[in-house]
């Protein structure tokens, strides 16, 4: 794409931007279809906007083109952003857990939008081999500074666990992959929870964190675009979707994912372990 048809796309987006702040989202779901025939991949993320105002139905997940453009330009205050702002730290919060219930150390860490390391970090005293995947190649370097991983890659979390291999053409196994705020960028959660499963050796983990809504949010479906442009889902859905993929839940939470103008996000906190038989 060239920087024109750059400038025609931000200025469609920021005049729906504009027109969404002001209440008028019939102009801005006008101006967001029309971002999305200019250009499908969807950098600006207005799918979601779209769902957010009740003018779409929510895509299965974030689109990746968002995602990773998202996070390509905050990456640099990135931690500022996410640990002084919003107070997140659910990577110390997953440790706490794991603490808690007499898990590791861990031979192999799977860590799924490892994003800057924060992940890592909480973990670098129980793991012996840590392995890092975020969709931003930015994100990425900065998570290679942390020295804390042995392989990072650029990728999207559900296509890393269906595809990766190595040079040698084995698929890696782990015990234990981390989903820390990844949920929160996709709808559909069976594809990432079969995916991780399939990842596993029998005994191992999956845990992950996801943010939530009121029960009337799921009235029509197991999630939802939240009014912070976030998926949210359903606590009930989630269980049974770990118990059909051959899941145990060890342990469910609620805690608080991150602060938005000053309120707490609720979410949940699941440790699962892939069954024995």
């Amino acid at each position: 794409m060239n920087e024109t048809d750059e400038d025609a796309l931000a200025e469609v987006y920021n005049h729906g931007l504009e027109l969404e702040k002001k209440g008028d989202h019939d102009g801005a779901e006008r101006e967001y279809r029309k971002l999305l025939e200019m250009d499908p991949s969807d950098p600006g993320g207005v799918s979601i906007r779209l769902a957010a105002m009740g003018r779409m139905a929510a895509p299965s997940k974030m689109p990746d083109a968002y995602v990773a453009t998202l996070f390509d330009q905050h990456a640099d205050v990135f931690d500022d952003i996410l640990v002084d702002q919003l107070g997140y730290c659910v990577p110390l919060l997953l440790r706490e857990r794991i603490r808690k219930l007499g898990l590791g150390p861990f031979e192999t860490l799977l860590d799924l939008g490892c994003g800057t390391g924060l992940t890592g970090i909480a973990f670098s005293d129980c793991a012996a081999r840590m392995t890092g995947v975020d969709l931003s190649e930015r994100i990425v370097e900065l998570a290679y500074d942390r020295e804390v991983y042995e392989d990072l890659y650029i990728g999207e979390a559900v296509e890393f666990l269906q595809e990766f291999e190595e040079d040698d053409g084995t698929r890696p196994m782990y015990d234990f992959i981390a989903a820390t705020d990844v949920f929160p960028y996709l709808g559909e959660v069976r594809p990432i929870i079969s995916a991780a499963a399939d990842r596993l050796p029998k005994g191992r983990l999956f845990a992950f964190s996801t943010e939530t809504l009121p029960d009337p949010a799921f009235a029509d479906s197991c999630f939802a675009v939240g009014p912070k442009n976030r998926f949210a889902h359903h606590l009930p859905h989630l269980l049974s979707e770990l118990e059909h993929a051959g899941f145990q839940t060890l342990s469910r939470e609620d805690i608080t994912v991150r602060l938005e103008d000053g309120a707490p996000v609720p979410g949940h906190m699941i440790v699962s372990k892939k069954r024995d038989q």
